[in-house]
C-alpha cells in the first residue's frame, strides 16, 4: 500500500522504516529540513525500561503546587487561558493515584522492554551505529533515606525483569570514576543492568537511509501537515505547506502537533506538551566526564554522553506550546553540573534549547487505528519517546499489515480508540 507517515522525528522513522521494510510504497512527510531535529535531538539520549515510572503519580500534584508557588521541582506548571491544559490536567490528576500509577507504569515498562529488544534487533540486523553506550544507566541519590525509598521503588521493575544492582557511594566511584572525587556527595545508586544510551537524532538519520537505500523509503523535507480531510470513515488527504498529499493509509507521529491535526477531521487526541529543556556540551580533552549515562534522582536531572559531547537534560514543564526559555531554566542542570562533573565539559559553551514533549495523561502513547480505517496514530511518547519508539513502529506496522503484535496490547489497545474518548 501506499502509506504517508506523517512527522519525521524518531516514532515516525522507526514506523517508516519497519512498513517499508514490509514492502509498503512509504513517504515520510517533515516539516523541516531534516530528520529528527526536534525533541528526537533534544532528549536525555538514555534508552531507559529501568526509568518507566508513569509521571502521573501520588507525588506529582505537590510538586505542581509547589511550582505555582515558584519553587523549582521537576514537574512545573504555567498557568495559561489554555482550555486544553486544564482538561488534560484533569485527567492527569486522576491518574496521580497508587493503583493507577502502578498499572500505567507496568504498561510503559512492557512496551519499553519491547522497544529495546526491537531496537537491539534492528541493530544487529542493519549493522546501525548510533554513538550506543550499553554499561547500564546510574539512577543516583544523595540521601540514604532518598537511596532506601528508591531500593523500594525499584523493586517493582525488578519484579517484571529489569535486572539492577544497588551500589554505595565506593561501589559507583569503582564503576564510573568520575565519581570518585565526589563520592562524598552521594549516598549510593541503584544500577539498572539492562538501559543503555545513544544519539537518537543519529539513529533516525541512519535508519532513514538504510530504509532509502535498502527498502525503497522516500522522505520529504520542508513539508509542513496543516489538516486532514476525510470523508465518512476514511482520510482522503493531507494538507500541506506544498499542497495535497494522498495515500491508502495515513500514520499520525506529529509529536506534540498531532491533537492540533487531528482535530481538523473531527479527533480528539488527549496529548498535551511537556516542555524539557536540553543542553549540550562539548567535553574536555583531559575532562573526567561520565560514560555511563544516569539520572540524579534528587534534581532529575539525565545525562549521556554522545560521543564529544555530554547531553543533560532536566524538568517537565506544562505550559502549552510556548518554546521559549531563559538561563534560570537551567539552573539545576548547571548547579547539578559543576557540582557533580566540574571538570568534565566547558560549562561555558552549552547549547541549549527547549523541546516539547507529547504527553499523554497516564504515561502510555496512542497507537493504533482509531475511528477512521485507514489512520494510525503513533503519538504521546513523553519523556520516553527514544525508549519506545522502536517497539511502536513495530507494532503499529504489524497493524497495518494484519498481523498480531509480539507484544500483548492489553492496556494500549483501548487508546487506540483516539477519537472517542
Amino acid at each position: 500500500m501506499r502509506v504517508l507517515v506523517l512527522g519525521g522525528g524518531i516514532a515516525g522513522v522507526t514506523a517508516a522504516y519497519f512498513m517499508a521494510r514490509d514492502g509498503h510504497e512509504v513517504t515520510v512527510v517533515e516539516a523541516q529540513d531534516a530528520l529528527g531535529l526536534d525533541a528526537t535531538a533534544a532528549n536525555a539520549g538514555i534508552i531507559a525500561p529501568g526509568h518507566s515510572f508513569a509521571w502521573a503519580s501520588p507525588r506529582a500534584p505537590r510538586m505542581l503546587w509547589r511550582s505555582l508557588l515558584g519553587q523549582e521541582t521537576a514537574i512545573r506548571l504555567r498557568l495559561k487561558p489554555d482550555p486544553r491544559l486544564y482538561t488534560w490536567g484533569l485527567r492527569f490528576l486522576r491518574e496521580c493515584t497508587a493503583e493507577r500509577a502502578r498499572r500505567n507504569t507496568l504498561i510503559k515498562l512492557r512496551l519499553c522492554q519491547y522497544s529495546q529488544a526491537v531496537l537491539n534487533e534492528v541493530v544487529r540486523s542493519e549493522g546501525i551505529a548510533y554513538q550506543a553506550v550499553t554499561r547500564g544507566a546510574l539512577y543516583v541519590y544523595r540521601d540514604p533515606a532518598e537511596l532506601e525509598a528508591g531500593v523500594k521503588k525499584m523493586a517493582l521493575l525488578a519484579e517484571h525483569g529489569q535486572k539492577q544492582e544497588v551500589l554505595d557511594a565506593e561501589a559507583v566511584a569503582r564503576l564510573e570514576p568520575v565519581f570518585a572525587p565526589v563520592k562524598h556527595k552521594i549516598a549510593g545508586a541503584i544500577r539498572d543492568l539492562g538501559d543503555s544510551s545513544g544519539d537518537a537524532r543519529l539513529f533516525a538519520e541512519v535508519l532513514a537511509r538504510v530504509g532509502r537505500e535498502r527498502h525503497g523509503l522516500t522522505v520529504r523535507l520542508g513539508t509542513q501537515v496543516t489538516a486532514l480531510e476525510s470523508g465518512g470513515d476514511r482520510v482522503r488527504a493531507v494538507l500541506t505547506t506544498r499542497g495535497p498529499l494522498t495515500a491508502d493509509v495515513y500514520v499520525l507521529a506529529l509529536g506534540v502537533g498531532a491533537p492540533l491535526v487531528a482535530r481538523t477531521i473531527g479527533v480528539r487526541l488527549h496529548v498535551y506538551p511537556a516542555k524539557g529543556y536540553s543542553s549540550t556540551f562539548p567535553i574536555k580533552a583531559d575532562g573526567r566526564a561520565p560514560t555511563i549515562p544516569g539520572v540524579d534522582e534528587q534534581w532529575l536531572v539525565g545525562w549521556s554522553r554522545l560521543g564529544d559531547r555530554l547531553r543533560l537534560t532536566s524538568t517537565a514543564e506544562f505550559a502549552g506550546y510556548d518554546r521559549s526559555w531563559t538561563p534560570r531554566d537551567f539552573n539545576n542542570i548547571l548547579r547539578f553540573a559543576r557540582d557533580i562533573f566540574p571538570d568534565a565539559a566547558d560549562w561555558d559553551r552549552g547549547e541549549y534549547r527547549a523541546c516539547l514533549r507529547p504527553m499523554t495523561p497516564d504515561g502510555p502513547p496512542v497507537l493504533g487505528y482509531g475511528r477512521h480505517k485507514n489512520l494510525l496514530f503513533n503519538v504521546g511518547h513523553g519523556h520516553m519517546g527514544w525508549t519506545m519508539a522502536c517497539g511502536t513502529g513495530r507494532i503499529v506496522a504489524d497493524l497495518l499489515a494484519g498481523r498480531r503484535p509480539e507484544l500483548d496490547l492489553d492496556g494500549l489497545t483501548p487508546r487506540s480508540q483516539a477519537g472517542g474518548r
